[in-house]
C-alpha cells in the first residue's frame, strides 16, 4: 500500500498526514473545513472534495475525527466513504469512540465489502509527527497483516488485540489513566504551593520514585508554571471521559472516580477552559480555590 488517505485534519490527523508524506507515501486528505488543508497541500498532499473522492483514490483511508457521529457522517452520509466503488479500499478508524459503536460501524462497512480496522493511538501530535505513537489495533487479522507496514510507520509500537471493538476498549482505559494522573498532579501541585513549597522540588522527589510517570516528568512542570499549550484539549478529554462513562453503563459496572472526573471536567468546560491542554484541569482547581 502506497496511497493513503487521512480524513480529519485536527492536530493528530494533520501530524499523521505530514509524517506519512515525509515517509514517502502518496497522501490524500479531506477535511470538512477546507482552510485546514492548505498547509498540508503545500507539503505535497492531494486534497479531496469529499470522503467518497478520497476513498476512490487510496488503498487505506484513515479516519481521525471527533466522535462516533462524525465517523458515521464521513462514512455513510452523502458522498461518504461507503459510496466509493474502490474494491481495494481498507478503512482504519483512529478516532476514540464507544466500542459498541465501533462494532456497528464495522458491520456496516463489511456489508458493503469494505474491511475496517480500529487503530486508536496514545501520544499527541508531537510524537505523531515522528511516527512514535503507540497503537492499539483490532479487526480482521488478515487485513491487519496487509496494513502492517503503514501501521508500523505511524507508530513505533503496535498491539493487535483481536476482534472489532477491543482496541477502543483499551484506548478508553488508557484515557481513564491520563484523566486520573492529570487530576492527581493538579491536586498535588496545588497542595504543595499552598504549603509554601516549590512544586518543582515536589516533582523532583516524585520523579525519583517509581510513582513517576511520563506526565510527571514532562507536562507537570508546565502545569506548575501555568503553561497549557494544547496537544490534546481539555474539551476532547471530557468527550472521551463521557464515552467511558457511557461504556461502563453498557458493561453494567460502576467506576465512581471517572464519574466524579466527568463532573469536574464538565465544570471546567463551563468555566471556559475547553481549548487549553487537558492538564489545564489544574487551572480549574486553582480557580475553585480562589473563589472560596
Amino acid at each position: 500500500m502506497k496511497k493513503i488517505g487521512v480524513i480529519g485534519l485536527g492536530m493528530l490527523g494533520n501530524a499523521v498526514a505530514l509524517h506519512l508524506l515525509d515517509s514517502g507515501f502518496d497522501v490524500t486528505v479531506y477535511n470538512r473545513t477546507k482552510e485546514k488543508t492548505m498547509q498540508i497541500k503545500e507539503k505535497g498532499a492531494k486534497v479531496a472534495s469529499s470522503p467518497k473522492e478520497l476513498a476512490e483514490n487510496v488503498e487505506l483511508a484513515i479516519i481521525v475525527v471527533k466522535d462516533a457521529d462524525a465517523v458515521k457522517q464521513v462514512s455513510f452520509e452523502k458522498d461518504g466513504v461507503i459510496e466509493s466503488k474502490n474494491e481495494k479500499l481498507v478503512v482504519a478508524d483512529m478516532s476514540t469512540i464507544n466500542p459498541s459503536e465501533s462494532k456497528n460501524i464495522s458491520k456496516i462497512f463489511l456489508e458493503h465489502n469494505i474491511q475496517k480496522l480500529e487503530i486508536p493511538v496514545m501520544g499527541g501530535p508531537n510524537v505523531a509527527i515522528t511516527g512514535d505513537l503507540v497503537m492499539m489495533a483490532s479487526g480482521d487479522k488478515n487485513t491487519f497483516e496487509n496494513c502492517k507496514e503503514i501501521l508500523y510507520n505511524i507508530a513505533n509500537k503496535v498491539f493487535f488485540l483481536g476482534e472489532s471493538g477491543v482496541a477502543h476498549s483499551v484506548k478508553l482505559a488508557m484515557n481513564l489513566q491520563i484523566t486520573m494522573l492529570a487530576l492527581a498532579l493538579s491536586e498535588g501541585i496545588t497542595f504543595i504551593k499552598k504549603s509554601n513549597v516549590d512544586p518543582k522540588v515536589f516533582l523532583e522527589i516524585l520523579n525519583s520514585t517509581y510513582f513517576k510517570t511520563g506526565m510527571s516528568e514532562k507536562k507537570a512542570y508546565k502545569m506548575a508554571d501555568g503553561k497549557y499549550n494544547a496537544t490534546f484539549t481539555l474539551a476532547n478529554l471530557k468527550k472521551d471521559i463521557s464515552t467511558i462513562t457511557e461504556t461502563t453503563k453498557s458493561l453494567g459496572i460502576k467506576l465512581p472516580m471517572i464519574e466524579k472526573a466527568e463532573e469536574l471536567y464538565e465544570d471546567a468546560l463551563k468555566k471556559g477552559l475547553g481549548e487549553i491542554d487537558y492538564t489545564g484541569i489544574i487551572e480549574y482547581i486553582k480557580r475553585i480555590n480562589e473563589s472560596k
